[in-house]
């Protein structure tokens, strides 16, 4: 599982650079600041989260249970929360309106805020000082 952990944290690391690369250079032309703005905050969420994956996967504190658990909510989290803003925020490039499903992206914030209170569980019933 720390192996799991370690790897999609990178790879949220490396599609967030990718995507914050082309937030700055390839939709400055096609979408307004604040959609901009927007999608940076998807990225910014999604940094936080792979960042939160590699500190998970390089430690002990979480048994195996909560640590899938975590795993688990934080890639469906990142998935409604910043896939969701993304698709918001260049929603004038496309023929779907992703408006129809802007309600995910709450869902994704929960999903989020539940990954790090099952960490903050975990912590608490750790008997290990």
């Amino acid at each position: 599982m720390n192996k799991t952990l370690l790897i999609t944290g990178a790879i949220l690391g490396v599609l967030g650079i990718i995507l914050g690369a082309f937030a700055a250079h390839g939709l400055e032309k096609l979408i307004d600041a604040d959609a901009i703005k927007s999608f940076e905050t998807g990225v910014r969420y999604q940094f936080y989260h792979a960042f939160f994956l590699l500190i998970l996967g390089s430690t002990s504190f979480l048994n195996l249970k909560m640590k899938k658990t975590v795993f688990y909510l934080v890639v469906l989290g990142v998935i409604f929360f910043s896939g969701s803003i993304y698709s918001l925020a260049t929603n004038s490039l496309s023929s779907f309106d992703f408006k129809t499903i802007a309600l995910i992206t709450p869902v994704g914030g929960l999903l989020l805020i539940a990954a790090w209170v099952v960490m903050l569980v975990g912590i608490i019933r750790n008997k290990v000082d």
